[in-house]
């Protein structure tokens, strides 16, 4: 079957799938969540495949790789979706107007969501569960480095799906060459919205060439900034975690931003770094405050392509500011609109930080690693979304659907 034809059978799908109850697709779920533990074995057979054919030393390897922890994660995940209601039939809003005309704006599923990605299997295991509990149809389209992990996560699926009588059309994986994608960009009047997630070159992409709509999750370019009045003790716990907590994820730091007032201190707070081999890449007089302390092996001179860089690495940049309006400034430029922090004790630094710095999500004495659907309470993630029209940060069940205008009277005519 080609893509377009298995494209098109997800359209026929979206239109029966409204009727399926919403006990039904927690049934479903709950079904996928056993499956997932008990086919462990054969989920990391299937798994290592793929890694056999990727350099562990490539930055996608980490976020292509399953292990018995991750899939019961998963699961966990999964249950979790589960349990939490469908946003879909929500009542937003409700008035009888003057005339007779009674009106109700209601929540439904977005239709068919078409997702491109690349080497993260459990993508596929999320994008499924928040586009069922939401009644919507999910079109996969994933990368030839995660080809077998995909497909033996998809043989669970509908066997889910068939447990619960279902039709296995409601999750389409395409084939994992690029000309499925490219089928998937321009299927107008089959796909409701196309969501691309990996690097920003395949973002890049999807935004340029895609014909359907697209909602860009974007690259995480993520900043923390060591403020003036920052606490030391606090910046290191903080710091280390949001490099080193897993270095191949959108939400990892990229880039530390320290006030000049407080390079005294680089050594100390960066020294955790040395656990993890850590290469910095630090401006000139961030350089000359590590020089001689931090390994020279693993210490380089910035230049500009340092700056506004997903490493996906055990690498950071360092930039020196010698205020806040600067740190600031430099996110603006560098930064992807994704997650940023300031490590601060300053009320005035918190609020200002706060409403000037254009992100997603903003933290305050916080890592940027809880950027995550989960995380944040919403089950599961389809991606972090960095534009503003219609979701924006983690996107979960309220963000796949959209509303429409129900429209009742008793034979209303307009003059």
């Amino acid at each position: 079957m080609s893509a377009i034809e298995q494209i098109a059978k997800a359209k026929e799908a979206a239109r029966l799938l409204v009727r399926v109850d919403n006990d039904v697709t927690s049934k479903v779920l709950l079904d996928l969540a056993d499956r997932a533990e008990k086919n462990i074995v054969q989920l990391l057979a299937a798994n290592k495949l793929d890694l056999d054919k990727m350099p562990v030393s490539d930055p996608r390897y980490d976020r292509l790789m399953l292990s018995a922890e991750r899939i019961q994660a998963i699961a966990s995940d999964l249950r979790n979706v589960a349990g939490m209601p469908s946003p879909v039939g929500e009542i937003l809003e409700e008035r009888t107007m003057p005339n007779g005309l009674h009106l109700k704006k209601v929540r439904v599923a977005l239709g068919v969501v078409g997702v491109i990605y690349e080497a993260r299997p459990n993508v596929t295991f999320d994008v499924f569960a928040l586009c069922l509990r939401t009644g919507n149809v999910a079109v996969l389209k994933g990368g030839q480095d995660a080809a077998q992990s995909n497909q033996a996560i998809t043989a669970l699926i509908h066997q889910s799906l068939a447990a619960c009588n279902i039709s296995p059309d409601v999750m389409q994986l395409l084939p994992p060459e690029r000309e499925a994608a490219t089928e998937l960009m321009n299927a107008v009047g089959y796909v409701d919205v196309l969501i691309p997630r990996g690097s920003q070159g395949l973002i890049d992409s999807v935004r340029n060439n895609a014909k359907v709509p697209v909602i860009e999750t974007g690259a995480g370019v993520c900043h923390t900034y060591f403020d003036a009045t920052g606490d030391l003790e606090l910046g290191k716990k903080i710091i280390f975690n949001a490099k080193t907590r897993r270095v191949s994820v959108c939400n990892a730091m990229e880039c530390l931003i320290i006030n000049s007032s407080r390079l005294c201190d680089l050594f100390d707070l960066l020294a955790p770094m040395l656990d993890k081999s850590v290469v910095l890449e630090a401006d000139a007089r961030a350089y000359a405050a590590l020089a001689g302390r931090y390994p020279t092996a693993l210490l380089v001179s910035a230049t500009e392509k340092s700056f506004g860089k997903e490493h996906l690495d055990y690498r950071m940049s360092i930039r020196t500011v010698d205020d806040l309006d600067a740190a600031i400034s430099h996110i603006s430029r560098y930064g992807t609109r994704h997650s940023e922090s300031i490590i601060t004790t300053s009320a005035a630094a918190k609020a200002q930080f706060s409403l000037e710095v254009d992100a997603a999500a903003v933290y305050v004495n916080t890592s940027t690693a809880f950027t995550d659907g989960a995380q944040f309470g919403m089950g599961a993630e389809i991606g972090i979304s960095t534009q503003k029209l219609h979701a924006r940060g983690p996107m979960a069940l309220p963000e796949l659907t959209s509303y429409k205008w129900l429209i009742d009277s008793n034979g209303l005519t307009r003059p």
